[in-house]
């Protein structure tokens, strides 16, 4: 057996969307799902009815039940396949601020733990595959909220003088000296450890820190799942409650398609230990209202939901991605999804599993 892929988190939303995307290049994808996410959110988060659709649609996928905190689970599955793991795509997380203050010590052996199990495996059997890992724009904790911003109608904006203006949020801001959350610290330890395998052992590996990863894979939970849970309370009229910052805060939102097709670009020309901001950047973004507003437009419904005054710890009240780093190494790489298809794609998507 050659080129197996081996993914992590392959029920969820960008791990469906990985195994999708590399069993069409030929890959034998082997996934590891457990459906933590029912554990962390409930039943309504649960990863079960993606995986039946893989298992449904993909011939070449090989369904792996186990924890990637379990070394041993683990140290099984990675011998089996050896050197015929030409890569790994990390996407398994738990990944909710909120979530990650009630337990910490699960949060964080299952974001940093469980990817240190994964690296040291890739070490023992195939270092010459290509290792990424779904980071988060939450390692740079709340220093975003520290920068110029100006209020608008409908959403808060950086300074059109601030060098963050045109292109969004690069790399270069420090992840030092910020409120994290846990689950962002959690995160840096997972992140870091990623880039220390690539620089100490010459792995090839590469972290992208995202905005809002979204898609029509995306089971849509409250505390996690911005666009998809917003999607299914528009079609289901529950009451959706915006937290903080007068609902202006903004995020950039990438389709789960346009970012495993980043994956590809890097897999197919890997580099040392990468890092790279990743989301919509200036070409897809929105505040919580502009959101709304949109989903109203499409759906046509009117959206019912309320405000708190109290925002989430450590959240972002703007957060654009400057993705000129990826873009001047992968300058094939390009958009197909803009904001508005973003938006169609999850509320059909949430409709068809209201309909399941």
């Amino acid at each position: 057996m050659k080129d197996v892929l081996i993914v992590t988190g392959s029920a969820g939303l960008i791990g469906s969307e990985t195994v999708i995307f590399f069993a069409q290049k030929g890959f034998t994808i082997v996934g590891i799902d457990n459906d933590m996410r029912a554990h962390f959110f409930g039943q309504e988060a649960s990863t079960r009815w993606n995986r039946m659709q893989i298992e449904a649609r993909v011939p070449n996928y090989r369904h792996v039940e186990a924890d990637i905190r379990d070394p041993e689970a683990m140290g099984r599955l990675f011998s089996r396949y050896g050197g015929a793991i030409t890569g790994v795509i990390h996407t398994a997380a738990q990944p909710s601020h909120d979530w990650a203050a009630n337990e910490p010590l699960t949060d964080f052996t299952v974001n940093a733990n469980g990817t240190l199990n994964l690296l040291e495996l890739t070490r023992l059997h195939c270092p010459e595959a290509v290792f990424i890992f779904t980071s988060t724009n939450k390692v740079y904790g709340d220093t975003p909220n520290r920068l110029p911003l100006e209020e608008l109608e409908f959403r808060w904006e950086v300074s059109r003088e601030h060098t963050y203006f045109k292109h969004g949020i690069d790399e270069s801001m420090s992840i030092d000296s910020t409120l994290h959350s846990l689950f962002g610290a959690s995160k840096v330890a997972a992140d870091v450890m990623v880039q220390e395998y690539g620089r100490y052992f010459d792995l090839k590996t590469a972290c992208f820190r995202g905005g809002c990863l979204t898609g029509p894979g995306h089971a849509g939970a409250e505390l996690h799942g911005f666009l998809a849970y917003l999607a299914k309370c528009a079609l289901t009229g529950k009451k959706y409650t915006v937290f903080g910052y007068k609902g202006k805060q903004v995020r950039d939102n990438i389709h789960s398609y346009d970012l495993v097709n980043a994956f590809w670009h890097v897999f197919k020309a890997p580099r040392i230990a990468e890092v790279y901001n990743i989301g919509g950047g200036r070409h897809a973004n929105c505040s919580m209202l502009e959101a709304i507003r949109l989903a109203e437009e499409i759906t046509g419904l009117e959206f019912n939901w309320d405000y708190s005054n109290t925002n989430r710890v450590g959240d972002h009240i703007w957060w654009v991605s400057d993705i000129s780093r990826f873009r001047s190494h992968y300058p094939d790489w390009r958009f197909e999804h803009n904001l508005k298809d973003i938006m169609q794609a999850v509320i059909d998507g949430q409709a068809e599993r209201l309909e399941a």
